[in-house]
């Protein structure tokens, strides 16, 4: 039996908004919309994994605040193009924009999405814990649904600092008014989401849905969504 809880946390994108697919077929959209093949791009799906690649790289340099958002934005589909052999700023400028309009309204989430989370809402108050971009966060999470579940929506840009930094948990338990103590993160980054609330004095619980192998010792760990409602 989990101990006493007042107040859930929950990362969104890859925890409880499948990120993954939904990028994925807004990007592969964008890809036919904007005729890439016409330039040379053959294959859209191999073209959208070395994004995802470069995509990765520079959110964790965004993360430690070494570029700018206006930068990750349009650089990361600027370097993949150039890897295509297409230097083509204004192209990227194009994609970068046309993309954060699309995807909020891809809309798939994981198993047991709303299930869990009308379960939880009944008995916690829920809060989303994001380092995602505001306006394209709180359309995701309109969109699909979910809005009526959470008392709080906290993204790195309102904190003015990004997971996994202590200062954004601090910031977040300020908001909500909660003690570290009665409060459980959710979340599917062991760096950004567990690590974090952990040295903010958080319980955590890990949702491995692709049953990654670590060392780590959380508090809970869990494969499933569906499975919080055995925790809590």
């Amino acid at each position: 039996m989990a101990k006493m809880y007042s107040d859930i946390l929950f990362d969104f994108d890859k925890t409880l908004w499948d990120f993954d697919a939904n990028s994925k077929e807004a990007f592969l959209e964008l890809c036919t919309y904007f005729e890439l093949e016409k330039k040379g791009i053959n294959d859209f799906t191999v073209f959208f994994e070395d994004y995802e690649i470069i995509n990765l790289e520079l959110w964790d340099q965004y993360r430690k605040d070494l570029i700018t958002k206006a930068d990750l934005m349009v650089r990361r589909f600027y370097k993949v193009l150039v890897k295509y052999g297409i230097d083509d700023q204004e192209l990227a400028g194009k994609f970068s924009e046309a993309y954060l309009a699309l995807l909020p309204t891809k809309t798939r989430v994981f198993p047991h999405t709303h299930e869990t989370l009308g379960y939880l809402n009944a008995r916690y108050r829920l809060h989303i814990v994001t380092n995602g971009f505001e306006e394209v966060q709180y359309k995701k999470i309109q969109l699909a649904g979910l809005e009526k579940y959470f008392t709080h929506i906290i993204t790195s840009e309102k904190a003015n600092y990004k997971k996994p930094d202590i200062k954004f948990f601090e910031f977040a338990l300020t908001e909500i008014n909660a003690e570290p103590a009665d409060c459980l993160m959710i979340g599917d980054d062991i760096e950004v989401d567990l690590l974090g609330s952990r040295n903010a004095g958080i319980d955590q619980v890990f949702f491995n849905s692709g049953n990654i192998p670590h060392a780590e010792n959380f508090t809970y760990e869990i494969s499933h969504l569906k499975e919080l409602t055995e925790i809590l």
